[in-house]
């Protein structure tokens, strides 16, 4: 059994114990819960103990096979290749994201909200994933304004955004903000003067608490830049940190500010293969720090293939009602898909790189629209590929999941709400993924993670060795 101070949260953990006995493995990861305020103060205690299991495990274990490397994963992207260690979230094909052992509906249960029965803040999720503990409210609000005291901006920021042309793509725009926020670096400053590498941590915990502070400043500061004649709107220190952020944008409706705490909360990490969280690795790895780390992140979050789908699939689903109309019936929808899919096209918004069922991000934020957006017509044409997209997915038989993922459905509650503008989406994405990859990369430090350096090979070199194995 585990115990916390905050009486609430061990009231709920002991009810879906007693009514989920499966759960008592899945969150036994958890620490008696400390009445200490501060972040930093509660890392500090903590990494020594991670170190010496990190050591251990390498000094016992370190010749143990985890699996065979096939030809398929060498040219496949790597796929089902395991090759990382990353601390702060778990994928199963399954079940789907854990973050540090919670699920997205566990999470929803016992972190801290901004009201009763609300969603989850993401300074909790901050708190969360670089402690591995369930923080109490008190903790969260502590840590709500440690980041509203780190959020100030330099003008040369946004200086070095207006040299570009207001028509660049807005994640194009982020990407240069945060490049330029790298100027204020303490890990390169603190590498440049000498530090032990044991010390590493410390200063890559100030820019990541840093970055993760600015960057809704940096990316309200596009949008309003690109969509709102360069009309920008001061914080508001009364709010936490998603709802300052809807609150930037220029959304200050309750519903809103509920709906980016979920949003940042639930994109914020997906284990560490996924090409941003791995490219945020990566670039770390060579002890480059967390500005240039995650810059590099958002370029990579940019691709199609990955974080800007969620705008393609608000346009997809955009183009189906010009086409067919708000009232498109089954028969109609299962044209319209096929028609997608017989012109070399996808369906954007179904199927995952790991998952084998529905995305917990997809169920999560449907669970959201059917409280506050049920009659929403493009809601209820989501609803409707839900029911009509995977079997033609799975008649097609190329598919291994054709269940619908994060990307199918955030569009859509943004634009309800009156965030409309598609190519903004990614954006939004980035902000959120800021905590997942920073709180990583403090951990990379803390443990001394090595240079990342996988061993490559020649179509020559397969075709040798393949036909050597099978003489």
């Amino acid at each position: 059994m585990v115990f916390f101070r905050s009486v609430s949260v061990l009231s709920k953990l002991r009810t879906r114990l007693a009514q989920q006995p499966s759960l008592n493995s899945s969150v036994r990861w958890l620490q008696i819960q400390s009445a200490d305020l501060d972040l930093h103060s509660q890392l500090k205690e903590i990494i020594p103990e991670q170190q010496e299991r990190l050591k251990k495990l390498k000094a016992e274990y370190g010749k143990v096979q985890l699996g065979n490397i096939t030809v398929d994963m060498v040219i496949g992207g790597m796929r089902g290749m395991t090759g990382l260690l990353w601390e702060t979230s778990l994928l199963d094909p399954d079940e789907g994201i854990r973050f540090r052992g919670l699920s997205i509906p566990e999470c929803q249960k016992v972190l801290p909200a901004a009201k009763p029965n609300g969603e989850p803040l993401p300074e909790g999720l901050l708190w969360l994933l670089l402690t591995g503990k369930v923080p109490s409210k008190e903790q969260v609000d502590a840590l709500s304004k440690e980041l509203r005291n780190r959020a100030a901006v330099p003008d040369y920021v946004y200086k070095a955004i207006d040299a570009l042309p207001v028509t660049s793509h807005p994640m194009t725009q982020f990407a240069t903000g945060v490049m330029a926020l790298q100027v204020q670096s303490e890990f390169q400053k603190a590498y440049e003067k000498g530090i032990s590498k044991l010390k590493f941590w410390e200063p890559t915990y100030e820019d990541s608490l840093n970055l993760i502070a600015r960057v809704p400043s940096v990316a309200s500061y596009v949008y309003r830049r690109i969509y709102k004649d360069g009309q920008t709107i001061a914080t508001d220190d009364s709010l936490d940190y998603g709802g300052n952020f809807s609150h930037m944008l220029g959304f200050d409706s309750p519903q809103m500010q509920e709906l980016m705490r979920l949003y940042l909360t639930i994109h914020s990490d997906h284990e560490g293969g996924n090409v941003s969280a791995h490219t945020g690795h990566l670039v770390a790895s060579a002890l480059s720090d967390p500005y240039l780390s995650f810059a590099a992140a958002l370029n990579g979050l940019a691709g199609p293939l990955h974080g800007l789908a969620n705008q393609e699939v608000l346009l997809w689903i955009k183009s189906v009602v010009d086409e067919c109309g708000q009232n498109i019936n089954t028969e109609q929808l299962k044209d319209y898909v096929w028609k997608t899919l017989n012109s070399g096209k996808v369906v954007p918004g179904f199927g995952h790189g790991v998952l084998r069922k529905t995305d917990p991000r997809y169920t999560c934020q449907r669970e959201f629209a059917l409280k506050h957006l049920p009659h929403d017509p493009l809601f209820q044409l989501v609803s409707k590929l839900y029911e009509v997209v995977p079997p033609i997915l799975l008649e097609l038989g190329k598919v291994k999941n054709p269940w619908p993922n994060v990307d199918a459905h955030s569009g859509v509650l943004l634009n309800h709400f009156g965030l409309t503008e598609a190519r903004y989406f990614t954006v939004l994405f980035g902000v959120s993924r800021s905590i997942g990859i920073c709180s990583q990369l403090i951990w990379d430090r803390a443990l001394g993670l090595p240079l990342e350096r996988p061993k490559s090979v020649t179509m020559d070199w397969l075709e040798k060795n393949c036909k050597k194995a099978a003489s």
